[in-house]
Parts: structure tokens; sequence; C-alpha cells
């Protein structure tokens, strides 16, 4: 199985992201991770969807996805040639013994203490998906309370970009 992660421009709308997910859902494919918002031109928004399937099931959901039509264009997102980054906020029941081991592993990963309680400590990381689940893997010996994450989000790299511009 293969993960493919796709950026897609679609009109903005009201009811495309039902009428996207609703492709998902009519044809038995599950969707892995979704982001949705406002580009820099308000009339568009991007989504980012991650699915997970054989080649040619992978083909099939481009396929199915670029014929709708609020979608105006969907890029591949490959690694290397694009940045993907995710969001987890951690809540970690941390008393005063543990509050500096967990700061030191939080130091380690650049990640950023967002709040502070009498017996827990709220973490912010943002990053690739390898260096989340680092984190949450380094975090086992502690006692996690919470975790969220946003899903991914990307861009592909250099100059290219997609068609918001051109639809004024």
């Amino acid at each position: 199985m293969k993960k493919m992660v796709m950026s897609v421009l679609v009109v903005n709308t009201a009811g495309v992201l039902s009428r996207v997910a609703g492709l998902f859902s009519r044809r038995n494919y599950n969707i892995d991770s979704l982001t949705v918002s406002e580009t820099e031109n308000p009339k568009f928004s991007k989504m980012t969807i991650v699915v997970t399937g054989d080649d040619e099931v992978l083909e099939q959901i481009k396929k199915q996805v670029a014929k709708l039509e609020d979608v105006q264009d969907i890029t591949i997102l490959k690694d290397g040639k694009s940045v993907c980054r995710e969001l987890v906020l951690i809540k970690v029941a941390a008393g005063p013994e543990q509050r500096q081991q967990v700061m030191a592993v939080t130091n380690i990963f650049r990640a950023k203490i967002v709040d502070v309680a009498e017996d827990s400590l709220m973490i912010e990381l943002t990053g690739n998906q390898a260096k989340l689940e680092a984190f949450i893997g380094l975090l086992k010996g502690f006692e996690v309370k919470e975790l969220v994450r946003t899903g991914i989000t990307g861009l592909s790299r250099g100059s290219a970009d997609m068609l918001a511009g051109e639809f004024d």
C-alpha cells in the first residue's frame, strides 16, 4: 500500500468539502488526513488530502477527484519535491518531578510549551510525520492526557504553483 498526498485547488463555495468527501464515501475510499483552508485568493480553497491504496486505487481516486466540478487543479505532493507539515498539540501530565524531563525532550525537538498548569504541560510541535511520531514515541514514558493532530498540509517546492491566480 502506498500513500498519496494530493493538493487540490477548489472553488471556495458552500458544500465543496461535502462534495469531495462524499466522493470518497460513495466509492468506499478512506481519507487518512484532510485539511482545508482558503488560499491567497479568497475565491479558492486548497485541500490537502492523504489517501492510501495500491497504484490502481490511487490513480482512480485522482481521476475521480479531477472530475468534480469545483476542482480546478490537482498536484500530487511527492517526497523530496514538496514540503509537508503537520501540527500536534499534546497535553502531558507533569508534576514538578517530571517537568524538567518533559522540557528536555521538548527542547530537543524544538517544540514549544504553550500552556503550563500545576500538573501538566501542553506542547506544540510542527514538522513532518516522522518527526512527530518520534516525539510522541519519546513521550511514551509519561502520561499523555490528550493529543490532537491537524493532519498534513503541504506545497510543492520551487516556483511552480497552482492555478489560483488565473481565475480572477
